[in-house]
C-alpha cells in the first residue's frame, strides 16, 4: 500500500485521496522538465513571468517541482478529480510556492482560459486500449476514457501560445504513436528520453518536449536515461536530476 504522504526537500506531498500516487517515473519528468524550462528561459533570455498549465496535476508534485526549480513561473494546475483536486490545492497551499500556483478543478475539455501559455506539461492516463479497474476513480488516473491522446494534443493546439513548448510523459509503448500524431498537427519534437528501470530492462516510459513549428524539425539524436544501474543503485543521470528533490540524494 503507498505511503499517504511523499516527503521532498521542500515540500510535502499528501496523497491519500489521489488515485494516482507520487511515482519514480513522475518525479523523473518532472524534475526533467524543470531542467529543459530553465535551459529555454536561459536561452531566450525571458526574465518576465511565463504562464504554465499543468493538465491532470494529480497530487500537484509536477506543479511543485517546476515551481521549486524555476522561480519565474505562474502556474495552473487542472484536475478532473474533485478529491485529487482539493488535495493538490492543500498540498500547494502548504508549499513555499503557494502564491504561483493555482489549482482548478474541471474537465480540461470544458475550461476555457483568459490567456494562453508559453508551456504546457501532461502525465495523461497511459493505457487508452488497456483493460480497465473495477474502480472508476483509478480508471480516470490511469485510462484515457476521459482524454484520448488525440484529444489532449488538439487542446494544446488551442492552449499553447506562439513559440511555446509541452512535454508529455508516456508509456514507451505509444512512441511511434505519439510521434505521427504530432507531426500531424504541425508539431515538431525538440527533445526526446527514453528510460528504462536499469540497464537489464527495456525502455518503459518516453518523455518529450515539443513545440508548434511550420518548419519540421528533426530531434537529433535520443537521450536515454536509466533509473538504476548494475549496483541497483540509483543511476547518476538520475542523482543528477532528482538531488535538489529527494531527501537522500
Amino acid at each position: 500500500m503507498a505511503n499517504s504522504y511523499f516527503q521532498f526537500k521542500q515540500f510535502l506531498i499528501h496523497q491519500d485521496r489521489c488515485a494516482m500516487k507520487v511515482t519514480t517515473d513522475a518525479c523523473l519528468f518532472g524534475a526533467w522538465v524543470a531542467r529543459q524550462i530553465k535551459l529555454n528561459l536561459a536561452q531566450s533570455k525571458d526574465t518576465g513571468s511565463s504562464k504554465l498549465l499543468d493538465i491532470g496535476t494529480g497530487t500537484g508534485i509536477l506543479s511543485l517541482m517546476l515551481a521549486q526549480e524555476n522561480g519565474s513561473l505562474d502556474i495552473e494546475a487542472i484536475e478532473i478529480d474533485a478529491k485529487a483536486a482539493e488535495q493538490a490545492h492543500e498540498n500547494c497551499s502548504l508549499s513555499p510556492w503557494r502564491e504561483r500556483i493555482r489549482v482548478r478543478q474541471g474537465d480540461i475539455k470544458q475550461t476555457g482560459s483568459e490567456h494562453l501559455f508559453k508551456y504546457i506539461v501532461s502525465n495523461p492516463p497511459f493505457y487508452e486500449n488497456d483493460l480497465n479497474s473495477p474502480d472508476p476513480i483509478k480508471n480516470m488516473a490511469h485510462h484515457q476514457g476521459g482524454l484520448l491522446l488525440k484529444e489532449l494534443i488538439e487542446i494544446i493546439q488551442k492552449k499553447l501560445e506562439p513559440g511555446g513548448r509541452f512535454y508529455l510523459l508516456l508509456p514507451f509503448k505509444r512512441k511511434d504513436e505519439i510521434i505521427e500524431l504530432l507531426h500531424q498537427n504541425g508539431f515538431s519534437i525538440t527533445s526526446l528520453v527514453q528510460v528504462k528501470q536499469t540497464v537489464n530492462h527495456p525502455f518503459f516510459r518516453l518523455m518529450l518536449e515539443a513545440e508548434y513549428s511550420k518548419v519540421k524539425i528533426e530531434v537529433k539524436g535520443i537521450n536515454e536515461v536509466i533509473i538504476s544501474n548494475k549496483a541497483n543503485e540509483y543511476s547518476s543521470e538520475f542523482i543528477s536530476l532528482l538531488k535538489e528533490y529527494y531527501l537522500h540524494l
